[in-house]
């Protein structure tokens, strides 16, 4: 009998894509808003209702679920949601299972890079450096809390949580944001363009959360972010040179994207390096460590 996957955010690029990996030896249900397929399960957060069914037999929680960090401006009202989309949301699952007396083998939470804070710097950051100071590191540390909470009440043998770069796939995200700009000769890097940008392959994330789930050693927080760093820059420069289309436009100033986006410019305008060092050791491998090849993966085919 097959084990039993619960995962959330159904509706996201990531859950897609996993969800079709790893449903040949789990069974994969999947959390949703509205249910479209028979291995579905609606769950409503605002409400604070769910499909009860949806956790018969569950062996695994696979936690997914959030806004979209870069979908719409930062007003009170959206960092509010930002927040709860993803603590509250984590907040209803420990509640069911602690009803039903569940007891999990893994909760495996996404989380992000941005936990070390919005800042471009010469450090590299590894995962025991303490959080930043801005608005997307106290998301983050908000939703680490909460994931830690299903092991502080003993109700998932162990916890671990996914520090996850810009994901780089060809069917949603900043790639599919960037390249029809690049297409149409009207790209260029944002603000000095100097700013990191952590990234990583759909392939590579999907890939890191199934050795999760498979190696009880693997616990705690991990940066899921590609060995090898680039900057915004570069990247412009590096989907150009793999469509082979020339950039002609100057960058885009700092200060016409916060007169346009508010406090969410600082996302885009700065940024760090992270190292994935942690993962390594534990035994993963990288399928697409090289920018230009996950590039040519996704864009040549």
């Amino acid at each position: 009998m097959k084990e039993v996957v619960l995962i959330t955010g159904a509706g996201g690029m990531i859950a897609k894509e996993l969800s079709k990996k790893l449903s040949k030896e789990y069974e994969v249900r999947l959390l949703t808003r509205k249910k479209k397929h028979h291995n579905e399960f609606e769950w409503d957060i605002d409400r604070q209702t769910i499909d009860e069914s949806a956790f018969e037999n569950v062996s695994h929680i696979i936690h997914l679920a959030g806004a979209n960090i870069s979908e719409k401006r930062w007003t009170d009202e959206r960092k509010k949601q930002l927040i709860s989309s993803r603590v509250e949301s984590a907040k209803l699952l420990l509640n069911i299972l602690r009803k039903k007396n569940i007891r999990l083998k893994s909760f495996i939470s996404a989380s992000g890079i941005n936990y070390y804070g919005t800042v471009t710097s010469e450090k590299i950051f590894t995962e025991q450096d303490p959080p930043g100071n801005d608005f997307l590191s106290e998301v983050v540390i908000l939703w680490e809390k909460a994931a830690d909470d299903f092991k502080e009440q003993n109700i998932a043998e162990r916890v671990v949580k996914m520090r996850t770069a810009v994901v780089l796939s060809e069917k949603d995200g900043a790639l599919k944001k960037m390249v029809p700009t690049i297409k149409n000769y009207i790209g260029s890097p944002l603000g000095t363009g100097k700013q990191y940008m952590p990234w990583i392959h759909i392939k590579d994330i999907c890939s890191m959360y199934e050795f999760a789930l498979r190696n009880k050693e693997v616990q705690g927080s991990y940066n899921a972010t590609s060995p090898q760093h680039t900057t915004n820059e570069n990247l412009t420069k590096k989907i150009a040179e793999v469509l082979k289309k020339p950039l002609l436009m100057p960058n885009v100033p700092g200060f016409v994207l916060k007169l346009i986006f508010g406090d969410l410019a600082d996302a885009v305008l700065e940024g760090s390096r992270a190292s994935s060092e942690k993962i390594q050791q534990k035994g993963f491998r990288f399928e697409f460590p090289d920018l230009k090849k996950a590039l040519e993966d996704l864009l040549n085919q």
